[in-house]
């Protein structure tokens, strides 16, 4: 059984059991959102190496896990701060009792709980020696709602971006200095926070910056955790080597060059994929809002009118009525390399594919044929089609290179981007873990997670 602190009363409590928290402000604390304990702790390793100062054990790596991790990360480091991210919504003493036990020093409760839930989880941190972390996400007045969880006798709060927000492009709320000056309790911001934005936290008052994947998705995760450090400390922002987030329209192409067809098929859970459209040779990729057409039997005059009225940037996307007869070929393409056309996506044949691979030009066809349809002018621009299977409308997004083409509804364009990026950072942090010596099965421990029945 665990050795408690020394309890009288159930008030008077001896706090030497448990490691003391560092209170010299601020502080760097990495979030160790993830699923598999061992990849948690290894990069809390590294992070410690790069001067971190308080470790936390993130919701999901505690649904996953268990309390263990804390138990685990308490022996390897006996004197961090160790913040346990319960989230904690109802049963607070509990829930508190249950993180001190297992030798975390702070337990997260959520300001969007119940009074009663609040009061029990700061009544049972007194009794165990936690400290209480009130996280504002999801409460609707922060100022109004902190000030009354500061009445309650929480210890710290926190300003919390959360990461499905991020995915959104939503930032961090801006009135958190007004916040740090009408709360006296230190106050933790998370939310997508890198080198070059936790100085300027630092500057309006922040006590502990919380960092996530700056750190925990970095190839070098000890470097990330220096560099963080090193701007809060001199105030200065520092170049990050991390993936910057589109916010609005004119960051998606941006984000969306750096991504792959598949990082995107997973950030979609599987969906928007189009099928049997293949680029004409190897090599090419393109990305872009969608121009449509459809056109009959091969008549390709819409799609040469299509050059002309699309913008620079856009991808024509073609629904050419046949499989047989082509509607596109070298001097179309010479257009659109001409309008600065990103692309072209042709659910038909394309022909002279000789001269389009000299240019190098993005076309991606169903097939190749050699005869061209009639300019007769029959077919449609802008309206909704069918491509490779799947429907495209007019402005939505498409990622084309040679394992795919995507299609991304114009409405989820920000998300989507934010989210194929996020997973792109993933798969560079498990890449450098593969080539420490694991395979993937490893890093990822198949066998512990197959579904089971």
């Amino acid at each position: 059984m665990d050795r408690l602190p020394e309890c009288r009363d159930g008030l008077i409590y001896n706090l030497s059991f448990f490691p003391s928290m560092d209170n010299e402000y601020p502080v760097l604390q990495v979030a160790l959102d993830l699923m598999h304990s061992r990849r948690a702790v290894q990069i809390a390793r590294e992070a410690v190496a790069g001067g971190i100062d308080w470790l936390e054990v993130g919701t999901p790596l505690l649904k996953s896990e268990g309390v263990e991790v804390i138990r685990e990360l308490r022996a390897l480091f006996p004197e961090k701060t160790i913040v346990a991210d319960m989230k904690t919504m109802d049963t607070g003493g509990f829930e508190t009792e249950i993180v001190a036990r297992a030798g975390g020093n702070i337990n997260t409760v959520m300001g969007a709980a119940e009074d009663g839930t609040i009061r029990e989880a700061v009544r049972s941190g007194r009794k165990y020696g936690c400290s209480i972390m009130v996280d504002l996400l999801g409460s609707p007045d922060l100022i109004q709602r902190a000030r009354e969880v500061e009445e309650m006798g929480v210890d710290l709060l926190c300003v919390h971006l959360s990461i499905d927000d991020q995915m959104m492009g939503k930032s961090i709320p801006e009135h958190i200095k007004e916040l740090i000056e009408k709360v006296d309790l230190p106050l933790a911001v998370a939310g997508g926070i890198t080198s070059e934005t936790a100085p300027l936290l630092v500057e309006m008052g922040a006590s502990i910056i919380i960092v996530g994947g700056a750190i925990t998705k970095s190839p070098d995760v000890e470097e990330a955790s220096r560099t963080i450090k090193e701007s809060m400390e001199t105030r200065k922002a520092i170049a990050s080597k991390r993936y910057k987030r589109c916010s609005d329209h004119d960051g998606i192409r941006e984000a969306l060059l750096k991504v792959s067809a598949p990082n995107v098929a997973d950030a979609m859970h599987r969906k928007g994929a189009m099928v049997g459209i293949t680029p004409v040779g190897p090599g090419l990729k393109c990305v872009g809002p969608a121009y449509t057409c459809r056109t009959i039997d091969g008549d390709w005059a819409k799609t040469v009118e299509a050059i002309e009225k699309a913008a620079p940037g856009d991808i024509i996307v073609i629904d050419a009525g046949s499989r047989h007869i082509s509607p596109w070929g070298e001097l179309a393409t010479w257009s659109c390399k001409a309008r600065g056309i990103a692309g072209v996506i042709l659910d038909g044949p394309a022909r002279d594919i000789d001269d389009i691979l000299d240019m190098g030009f993005p076309v991606f066809s169903r097939s190749k044929a050699p005869n061209a349809g009639e300019p007769k002018g029959f077919g449609e621009l802008q309206v909704d089609v069918e491509c490779g299977g799947m429907e495209v409308h007019p402005g939505d997004w498409i990622i084309a290179d040679d394992s795919g083409i995507m299609v991304i509804p114009k409405e989820r364009a920000v998300e989507i981007a934010n989210r194929a990026l996020d997973i792109n950072e993933r798969e560079r942090r498990i890449r450098e873990e593969i080539k420490r010596g694991s395979t993937l099965s490893e890093v990822l421990e198949l066998e512990k997670w197959e579904k089971k029945q």
